[in-house]
């Protein structure tokens, strides 16, 4: 089925003309994620484990030698057992004993992690310092089940969780405390929004406290009664609200027949006229037989009758829009269906009469 949206103008006016809270499409420096990786060790596999006697085997004879206990890796056949890929993402102002949870993924040849428990392993940044340790049983969301050629398996059994599974070690933050300026990173960048957020701080925090620096960042100086209470600061700031200014664009998705229409599209005024030619062709299968007493043989025929209908294609005026209810009324009134809309918004941008960004997914 395909689906036209659009964002009608008397909807846009029924919203909250002060708009969305800053925090909401931007973020504040130091503010952010990291993302957390390792390689780690599961045991107690039912003999779902690595069949590769490689790098398990390596790392299992490690383990036992840290241990005191001496093992030739190349004796070890590993398949209770299997090397694992961990990732985490560490929190913004996480503390050590903070816990976290962490995706475990097979990298050999485990065939499930059903049952597996993982051994301590660290976890670290893009600073290649260890943030984590993560150890513990596993929760497996899928299984595999097998006798002889025939099997059945639900989900993915390659791949678990460790929830709460990591505690954090070290912290990785930067101070907000004692701090004179923040910058405001926008998710969407837009000279136009960075100008209207910008205004906004200005008008709840006094004239000088915030410029655009570009069309993704402003930088916010902070008031001197908030310069050791930052957190407050922040608080105050996220809320501000702020009127986004949406560029005109018009997104088509033709794999799922989607159409989105931004409020800010506009077009101009232009004929259009829309229509298409149907062509069908019915076959009929037959039977020829011969009369009674002759030499001739029964054989399969085939009917064939074609239709051809084309449809009336009215030349329509579209005229200039002012809104986007108007143009989406334009297009209803020519009983366009949303497969039709996506050739006219195509055709109109091509004539030069669609002011939109088209966007072709």
């Amino acid at each position: 089925m395909l689906l036209l949206v659009g964002l009608d103008s008397g909807m846009a006016q029924a919203q909250p003309s002060q708009g969305v809270r800053l925090k909401d499409i931007a973020r504040f420096e130091g503010v952010r994620e990291n993302q957390l990786t390792g390689y780690g060790l599961v045991v107690g596999l039912n003999g779902t484990g690595d069949k590769s006697a490689s790098l398990a085997s390596t790392q299992i004879a490690n383990l036992l030698d840290r241990s005191g206990l001496g093992v030739d890796a190349t004796q070890l056949k590993p398949k209770n057992a299997a090397l694992v890929l961990l990732t985490a993402t560490l929190p913004p102002f996480a503390r050590p004993g903070t816990r976290l949870d962490v995706t475990v993924s097979t990298v050999l040849d485990a065939t499930s992690l059903e049952g597996g428990i993982l051994i301590q392993a660290p976890l670290q940044g893009a600073d290649e310092q260890v943030h984590a340790v993560a150890q513990g049983p596993l929760v497996v969301g899928g299984f595999t089940i097998g006798n002889g050629g025939d099997a059945v398996q639900r989900n993915v059994p390659t791949v678990a969780r460790l929830p709460q599974g990591a505690l954090v070690e070290r912290s990785a933050y930067e101070p907000l405390q004692g701090r004179t300026t923040v910058r405001v990173f926008l998710e969407q960048q837009d000279f136009g929004t960075a100008a209207l957020a910008a205004g906004a701080i200005r008008e709840r925090f006094g004239q000088g406290a915030a410029q655009a620096v570009d069309p993704a960042t402003i930088e916010v100086r902070i008031p001197t009664r908030w310069h050791h209470d930052t957190a407050e600061f922040l608080a105050l700031l996220g809320s501000v609200r702020v009127r986004p200014d949406v560029p005109a664009r018009v997104v088509i998705n033709e794999r799922t027949g989607t159409i989105v229409v931004g409020e800010t599209v506009r077009i101009s005024r232009v004929a259009v006229a829309h229509g298409n030619l149907s062509v069908a062709v019915a076959t009929e299968p037959l039977v020829s037989q011969p009369p009674a007493f002759s030499d001739g043989e029964t054989v399969e025929t085939f009917d064939s009758t074609l239709r051809v209908e084309e449809e009336v294609a009215l030349l329509s005026v579209l005229p200039r829009t002012t809104s986007l209810g108007d143009l989406v009324s334009a297009l209803n009134a020519l009983g366009a269906s949303p497969r039709d809309v996506m050739s006219i918004l195509q055709s109109l941008r091509a004539a030069g009469a669609l002011h939109a960004e088209l966007v072709v997914m």
